[in-house]
């Protein structure tokens, strides 16, 4: 997808001047770094001393350990999966090449990569994340378990063939903050992991080439920062992986004013990028995630090096923490809220690891948990390798003494009933920074679990660039649980990663305690995204009946309406009339629903449908699979509202 002038133009309206006026400085000192590349300063007597603390590796737990060797095996072997597509040549792998189109990057002068071009590069993300590094980290956890030098000998040879093939500012694994941010911070991590190797200190601090790349990565994120709209998870990234090369391969003459630099934007837009609730602002799960990974990881390199890091770091770190805790459904899974791609900070475990339920052991050892915490049963290998570098803290400031189900400054409300029923009720922000970059078209969406089952699903996301319409539906309005009007999205897109009008969404109840106590848990909200009319939308759980009901109104003019009910992959549907019937199995057992639709609407059932896309669920970044949405179409004039009831049998 290459964007038009008109996305350039729309995208430039979006930006304050101070932005615009850096991204002009950023356009200059492009131009002359084209020509203009100077050399890494020499170093001599360079040493890498934040190493793990004996005994750290002995704690790591068998059974993650086990998980850990058998990935780390299957990448010996070539193998690997990256977004739905599977490689087969990571033995000796072509940095440049996209698996999933079979293209190839070009080469050249790195900003002028059409990296967004499809057609011309390939799947721009299939080709950035094995150059990200975290397989080799894999790797390289692989040989600090086993001792094994074969897995340090295959991390040194890709090491080397990639330094090779990609010379500074050459090609495109030089664009994106984001990659050479996450990218040092995996080779801090590969240097801690192998330091028991006889060749670590030959293959960084000792080898001219890594250093001239570690020197050239931390100057240009020093020099092109993500910046004003474009400030969200992003720069955290370039932020965190900076700070830890500054602190430690500190061994430049510019390693001072980097680590200060890359601290105070860290400290700064983990602040901004955070709710005092503790959610992240882009109200996208998955960046949460990312965002919690990468300030702990930054924190053990402070820690590691015996700088100090300002208490506000740690509260953030801590803040974020206790909301993952308090969101979570009785499987430790978060909201599927707004974008999501897989991104990782920093990778060590093998498949199989609980990627949540790791978070939340790693607070406990860092933070300590809170009586009201789910229990974390899962292992992991990361929480003692951060846990041996973090010191533990307890700031001085009060936590929740029990668990939180509203947060009124992000607009989430979860409501929990028995038999493990979950509904996350969104009333909050279209999205974070003026282009909303994460953001979908969701306002007044309902997510609905039993048991960690997706019941009423939010579909996903399943891809950024290259296929539009796909994209388009996946964060549409009719691709959420919430009430269409007029065909339209509640706000407006103005391109793959930005929205120009924002719909405006106010919870006006949210009574979360009456499930809890047999009674009804109550939640109410509206929004002003339609212009010319206000939805609004009330849910009631009732913990006697186990019902959910929710009633849509909408004040206005008559306007045509779309009701959307999209369930989750495992859920069977039997559709007769306005009521469906909803089977599915848990744990080897039978469990069922019904869920009675508004009957002033025309009810249908899609599936699988690609021209319109209609039906779909996306587990996961570049993977999708049908599933059954529920399409309720009609008129809206005012007169009475949509009732819609889901009750959950036995």
């Amino acid at each position: 997808m290459t964007m038009s002038a008109g996305w350039y133009l729309r995208r430039l309206s979006r930006m304050r001047p101070r932005e615009v006026g850096g991204r002009v400085g950023d356009a200059v000192r492009r131009r002359r770094w084209r020509s203009a590349r100077p050399d890494c300063p020499s170093v001599t007597g360079a040493r890498f001393t934040a190493v793990l603390p004996a005994e750290t590796i002995a704690a790591v737990p068998p059974d993650a350990a086990k998980r850990l060797i058998a990935e780390a095996d299957r990448l010996m072997a070539g193998h690997a999966e990256y977004f739905g597509v599977d490689r087969d040549d990571l033995a000796d792998p072509d940095w440049w090449y996209d698996p999933k189109t079979g293209r190839r990057a070009p080469w050249g002068y790195a900003f002028d990569v059409p990296y967004r071009n499809e057609a011309s590069v390939g799947d721009i993300k299939q080709i950035w994340e094995l150059s990200r590094h975290q397989y080799l980290t894999v790797l390289a956890a692989a040989y600090a378990i086993t001792g094994d030098e074969r897995y340090a000998e295959r991390v040194a040879a890709h090491l080397r063939s990639w330094w090779a093939a990609n010379p500074p500012l050459r090609g495109v694994h030089w664009i994106s903050g984001i990659e050479l941010g996450i990218r040092l911070l995996s080779w801090v991590w590969i240097r801690r992991l192998l330091d028991g190797w006889p060749g670590a200190a030959g293959l960084f601090e000792g080898n001219p080439v890594a250093v001239n790349q570690i020197w050239h990565h931390q100057r240009w994120l020093a020099a092109f920062p993500s910046r004003g709209s474009s400030a969200n998870n992003h720069v955290i990234a370039e932020a965190a992986g900076q700070f830890a090369a500054a602190c430690a391969f500190g061994w430049f003459p510019s390693s001072a004013r980097w680590r200060a630099d890359a601290l105070r934007s860290l400290e700064r837009h983990l602040r901004g990028n955070t709710f005092g609730s503790g959610l992240n602002r882009e109200l996208a799960t998955e960046y949460h995630g990312l965002v919690l990974e990468l300030g702990l990881a930054a924190v053990a390199e402070a820690d590691a090096a015996g700088r100090p890091v300002p208490a506000s770091i740690r509260l953030v770190l801590l803040r974020m923490t206790d909301a993952l805790a308090a969101i979570v459904d009785s499987r430790l899974r978060p909201p599927r809220q707004g974008d999501a791609d897989d991104g990782h900070g920093l990778v060590v475990d093998g498949a199989g690891t609980d990627r949540w339920a790791s978070l939340l052991a790693t607070g406990d050892a860092v933070f300590g948990r809170l009586d009201w915490w789910p229990a974390v049963t899962g292992t992991d290998v990361r929480t003692p390798l951060l846990a041996a570098l973090i010191r533990p803290t307890a700031p001085a400031v009060s936590r929740p003494a029990s668990r939180p189900a509203h947060f009124a400054d992000a607009g989430m409300t979860i409501l929990r009933g028995p038999a493990e029923i979950w509904c996350r009720c969104d009333g909050g922000p279209h999205g974070f920074l003026s282009i909303a970059a994460h953001a979908h078209a969701d306002a007044l969406s309902v997510e609905v679990r039993h048991d960690g089952v997706d019941v009423l699903a939010d579909p996903g996301t399943f891809c950024y660039h290259g296929q539009p319409e796909w994209r388009q539906y996946f964060r549409s309005t009719l691709g959420h649980n919430t009430l269409q009007l007029d065909g339209g999205d509640q706000s407006v897109s103005g391109g793959p990663f930005l929205w120009t009008r924002h719909a405006r969404s106010n919870v006006l109840v949210a009574d979360t305690s009456g499930a809890s106590d047999g009674g009804t848990a109550r939640w109410c909200a509206e929004h002003d995204g339609y212009q010319r009319s206000v939805h609004r939308r009330r849910v009631d759980l009732t913990a006697a009946s186990q019902e959910l009901r929710v009633v849509d109104e909408v004040r206005g003019p008559r306007q045509a309406v779309h009701l959307a009910f999209h369930l989750g992959p495992a859920i069977a549907a039997d559709l007769v009339g306005n009521r469906a019937v909803l089977t599915w199995t848990r744990d080897g057992e039978d469990r069922s629903a019904a869920l009675d639709l508004p009957r002033q609407l025309r009810w249908r059932a899609h599936r699988g449908e690609s021209d319109p896309p209609l039906g779909w669920y996306s587990a996961g970044f570049g993977r999708k699979e049908p599933t059954t949405t529920l399409i309720g179409t009609g008129f809206a004039d005012g007169a009475e509202g949509f009732t819609t009831v889901l009750r959950f049998r036995g």
